[in-house]
This record gives structure tokens, C-alpha cells and sequence, in this order.
């Protein structure tokens, strides 16, 4: 008497978990960002663990990294450290918010061009070639500005909400201390999200339009299948290899074009910082003193890299011609 075996059936995600682990630069790139996330969004929040990054000191100035200032001094007497991790928490709240909020305008609307088809997808993209038309910097400044009056209200909120109403004086200016910041930069993450999906929604188009063809989705019509269960449930989880390609690449982007606001006077305000505004600081006194531009660059270039050795191993892993191994 013989008996079958059957395979038991395992999802793409599980295929593609599988995959990713096998990927060790993929691997390398996830284990260098929790360290560098970790830091930057655990150490800070540590009371008494870091120096305060805005702490101005005359006399302990262009010092060279030591045991007491592991990463040096500028040329104010703050501690270079501490300005690394408190500005890489603007970083990282910069490109991942507004790379949400440009990914999820993006797919939506490019998914639902490529998948609606004719004059649907005739308009929705005439549209998108409009505002590759318009200037686009000009543009986030003057919608940044418009926004800007909300940021008081939104930081108080904020202020309520993470010390609560009936908190002491000092208790709610530690939290305005690092509430602030973030908040002040909301109409930066909407300006720059809002208007920069206009790559990822022709990607997600191209992709959409390629995958409509398939047999498989000639199925699902054939079964009644409706259309959103088609899209969302077929279509789009066998297009996201390029998608979070791009995805990963567009952190880095929009952390360097925050950078460029913030030289204008646009970004974050003084005396707080991001990796950016550490790495124009840095070059400017790069002749003199070199531990300024270094390590803030380690760790934008760190996060760099290992952001695209993550979307490489995703992108192999999420595709969806691979067989099992």
C-alpha cells in the first residue's frame, strides 16, 4: 500500500522571506539600518545618556574626536555625536514619511491608469505630464508655505498628547524639544510628497499594464472576479518588485532635496540639524576639520547603501517569476 504526500502550499510571502535570506547583502543592508535606526531613534530618547546637540561651548570648540566628544566638536563647541543621532532623526522622519505619502499617491494612481485603460488612463496621465511641466521646487516652496500656519497648532497637539495636558512646564518643554522639529517639517513631508509620485505612478503603470495581460488575470475575470479584488489582490502584489526598488531609492533622494531646502532656509530650522545640513556644515570646514563631514556622511552613505542592497534582495525575492528553491 502506498501512500501520497502533498506538498503543502506556502504564499509569496513566504517564498519571498525564504528568498530575502538567503540574499547576504540583502541581509548586511537589514541589519545596518536597525543599528542605525536604533540609534538614532533609541539613544536620543535615553535621558542623560547623549549631550544636548544644540549646547554651545567656546572653549571646547574644533576639538577632534575623543573619548569625552567621540565624534568631535564643531566650530560652536556641540558635540558632534549627539547632532549625528538627533539629526538622523529628521532624516529618517523625513524620507520615510514623505516616501509613504509620495508611494501611496503614486500607486494609486498609476495602478488605476494602467488597470482602467483609454481615456481613463489618457487623462490621469496627461495630468502627471502637466506637473512634470511645472517647477518643481518652486512649487513645494510655495505649497510648504501655504501649509506652514498650521505647524504651531499641530506642534501643541503634539506637545498634549505625548506629555499630557496637566504635565509641568518642564515636562512639556523637554517633549516641545523634540516634538518640534518633526512637527515643523509637516508641511515639508506634504509639499514633497504630494508632488513627487509623478515617477513612481508611470512605473506602477508600466508594471500594471504588463501584468493585465497575463493568463492568470484572464482567469480571475472569467471566475466574476470584481475589478478591485482584481487589482489589489492579483495585480499589485506581483508588480511591487520595482515599486519597492524604487521605493528604497527614493529615501536617500528625498533626504538629500530636504538637505537642499534646509541650505535655504526652508528645511529644519537652526539651531536643530539633519545628516544634510551636518554634511554642508562639514564641507565647508573640510580642510580644517575633517571628522565634521565624515561622520555624518558614514551615516548617510551607510543608510545609502544598505537601502539599496534591502530593495535589490526585495526586488529578487518579490518576483514573481521565481520558482521555489
Amino acid at each position: 500500500m502506498t501512500t501520497t504526500e502533498l506538498e503543502k502550499g506556502t504564499s509569496l510571502w513566504h517564498d519571498a522571506t525564504l528568498r530575502l535570506k538567503k540574499n547576504h547583502a540583502a541581509m548586511a543592508g537589514v541589519v545596518v539600518l536597525a543599528v542605525i535606526f536604533l540609534a538614532c531613534l533609541v539613544l536620543p530618547s535615553i535621558p542623560d545618556l547623549l549631550q544636548d546637540p544644540n549646547a554651545q561651548s567656546l572653549a571646547l570648540k574644533n576639538r577632534p574626536p575623543s573619548g569625552e566628544h567621540w565624534f568631535g566638536t564643531d566650530h560652536l563647541g556641540r558635540d558632534i555625536f549627539s547632532r549625528v543621532l538627533y539629526g538622523g532623526r529628521i532624516s529618517i522622519a523625513v524620507g520615510i514619511i514623505t516616501t509613504a505619502v509620495s508611494v501611496t499617491i503614486g500607486v494609486c494612481w498609476g495602478a488605476l491608469a494602467g488597470y482602467a485603460g483609454g481615456r481613463t488612463d489618457d487623462a490621469l496621465m496627461r495630468v502627471v505630464d502637466i506637473l512634470y511641466a511645472l517647477p518643481f521646487l518652486i512649487i513645494v516652496i510655495l505649497l510648504g508655505k501655504a501649509i506652514e500656519p498650521w505647524t504651531v497648532d499641530l506642534t501643541n497637539w503634539a506637545v498634549d498628547l505625548f506629555a499630557g495636558k496637566e504635565a509641568s512646564v518642564s515636562r512639556q518643554n523637554e517633549t516641545r524639544t523634540w516634538v518640534e522639529p518633526i512637527t515643523t517639517l509637516v508641511p515639508l513631508f506634504i509639499a514633497i510628497g504630494a508632488l513627487s509620485w509623478l515617477t513612481v505612478s508611470r512605473i506602477v503603470r508600466a508594471q500594471v499594464q504588463n501584468v493585465a495581460k497575463q493568463d492568470f488575470i484572464e482567469a480571475a475575470r472569467s471566475l466574476g472576479l470584481g475589478h478591485a479584488r482584481i487589482l489589489f489582490r492579483h495585480i499589485l502584489p506581483n508588480a511591487l518588485g520595482p515599486i519597492i526598488v524604487y521605493t528604497t531609492l527614493t529615501i536617500p533622494g528625498i533626504m538629500l532635496f530636504e538637505a537642499t531646502l534646509s541650505f535655504l532656509g526652508l528645511g529644519v530650522k537652526p539651531p536643530n540639524s539633519s545628516w544634510g545640513i551636518l554634511i554642508e556644515e562639514g564641507a565647508n570646514r573640510m580642510a580644517s576639520n575633517p571628522w565634521l563631514l565624515f561622520f555624518p556622511s558614514l551615516f548617510f552613505a551607510s543608510t545609502l547603501f544598505a537601502l539599496n542592497f534591502l530593495g535589490d534582495g526585495l526586488r529578487d525575492a518579490l518576483d514573481p517569476k521565481s520558482s521555489k528553491d
